[in-house]
């Protein structure tokens, strides 16, 4: 493992950049004010929750090739908090010498779920059934044709998250109020848990995996309300789980964090339903649960520093905190005191002023010795705290 050259980024004229300035950048900069390593962010918001935190930020539209390029040219080591970057921009930075993580070529598969989708197929990785259409069109074709069946889920090829870009289509008029453009089609699977596993590989190739957490989902909002660590599964499925996401981590060859996000069937399958390539939800809870949470090990394997330890010190429960339905505007969180003098609980408050339905605004962390314990707590967490607007 390189570590020669550690001690250039600590107090010194190195400068790590950020694109993105959402609330994952902002978690990854409490552990660069802890390291005290220099940070330059670029998101298209003045109102970026990163702003408040790093040393120098910068505006500008993160799919714009001459603003992503301008950005790269100013910082020592480029890392990435959303996918949705400007690939083309990256590259030529990438061949000019630049480090950049996760590598583009790894960003490329990811950034696109048709290919992102294909490349598992192509590997061999076991993932659900699904059709490619570049526009949504050919999904009513397929339909009439008799090759595609309801209900099924659609997902838009780039651009989606918290739910956004995916819908369930039980009939051809749910397709209607959807974008046209490239899409997949997927096999609905009917799943006992969805689980995810964290994988972190370092820059000269160390490789670490945090437990498996389990994930329950607001059922129409598509967005996880309480990531459970360690998940509530058999040992042999949990072992599984981790042998496939490993196996995801080692043929896309990302470097920092990799969520695998996946499905245990009702028969102990276990099959990828998507990754990300940075700091995820389903790995907010280690900040308080773990040795070594994932926001510093993302610093420490793209400087190639080595990695952390990735076990839990307790059991862990992640709530997270989204705006109420009916509440669009100034941000109140009602409750907090109430949900303070609970056992174990920790807030955490993303930095953002305005309010809407579903929008993520913050999490909550409950640890305890025992997870049924936590699981309690975080629903009473879940039903006191109220993200509400003026």
């Amino acid at each position: 493992m390189s570590t020669d050259n550690s001690s250039e980024y600590f107090s010194s004229q190195f400068k790590l950049g950020i694109l993105g300035g959402g609330q994952l950048g902002k978690m990854l900069l409490y552990e660069t004010r802890k390291f005290d390593i220099y940070t330059v962010v670029m998101d298209a918001s003045n109102e970026a929750p990163s702003k408040i935190a790093c040393n120098e930020f910068v505006l500008g539209d993160l799919m714009d090739f001459n603003a992503v390029y301008d950005f790269g040219k100013r910082v020592d080591v480029l890392t990435i908090e959303i996918e949705n970057v400007n690939i083309d921009a990256l590259e030529k930075l990438e061949d000019e010498g630049l480090k950049v993580f996760p590598p583009t070529k790894a960003l490329k598969i990811i950034q696109n779920k048709a290919k992102q989708k294909l490349f598992y197929v192509d590997h061999d990785i076991p993932t659900a059934d699904f059709q490619r259409f570049a526009y949504k069109s050919e999904i009513k074709d397929s339909i009439a044709n008799g090759a595609l069946d309801f209900p099924f889920i659609w997902k838009a090829a780039q651009f989606g998250y918290d739910g956004q870009g995916v819908a369930v289509i039980r009939k051809t008029e749910d397709l209607d109020r959807l974008p046209a453009g490239e899409c997949i089609a997927e096999k609905m699977i009917d799943f006992k848990n969805e689980l995810a596993v964290i994988v972190t590989r370092s820059a000269s190739g160390e490789v670490k995996t945090y437990p498996v957490v389990e994930m329950e989902f607001h059922p129409e909002a598509n967005q996880v309300e309480y990531v459970i660590c360690p998940a509530r599964i058999d040992a042999a499925v949990a072992a599984k789980a981790q042998e496939i996401a490993l196996k995801v981590s080692e043929k896309i060859q990302h470097v920092g964090i990799l969520a695998v996000e996946l499905f245990q069937t009702k028969d102990d399958q276990i099959l990828v339903n998507e990754v990300a390539p940075r700091p995820h939800n389903s790995g907010h809870y280690s900040i308080e649960a773990s040795y070594t949470n994932q926001f510093e090990q993302h610093i420490r394997a793209i400087l190639d520093l080595p990695l952390g330890d990735t076990k839990s010190k307790v059991a862990g429960i992640m709530v997270n905190l989204v705006g109420a339905e009916g509440h669009t505007g100034a941000v109140v969180y009602e409750n907090m005191a109430e949900i303070l003098g609970m056992e174990g609980v920790t807030p955490h408050i993303y930095g953002k002023k305005e309010t809407r339905p579903f929008r993520k605004m913050g999490h909550v962390t409950i640890v305890n010795e025992s997870i049924s314990e936590a699981r309690k707590i975080a629903q009473q967490v879940k039903e006191t705290i109220k993200v509400i607007s003026k």
